[in-house]
């Protein structure tokens, strides 16, 4: 995904932005949970994994100092950053607020 596909997925929706790495164990055992999840808000949220190794300025921008890093985003703004793994529970229970 080009960083232009990126910001409009951003901007008119909600949409959770996985950044995480390949080298990344913690973001490995996180990926059942990202997959899981797209399936589940297929039709009500984007759901993005994004590699900091090839989108470093992505990674720059918002700020992600640890991985993985997930934020949630409705309309463009941030509105629920987690950092380290999580479960699906806390993640869904956090959509579903903002959905």
């Amino acid at each position: 995904m080009d960083i232009n596909q990126f910001q409009k997925n951003l901007e008119n929706n909600v949409t959770l932005v996985d950044f995480n790495a390949t080298w990344c164990a913690p973001c490995k055992a996180q990926e059942p949970v990202i997959k899981y999840l797209t399936e589940k808000y297929q039709d009500r949220a984007f759901i993005i994994e994004m590699d900091i190794d090839k989108h470093r300025d992505l990674a720059t921008k918002y700020m992600v100092q640890s991985i993985p890093t997930l934020i949630i985003f409705k309309d463009g703004k941030e509105i629920k950053r987690f950092i380290g793994l999580q479960s699906e529970a806390i993640i869904s229970k956090s959509l579903d607020k903002v959905l």
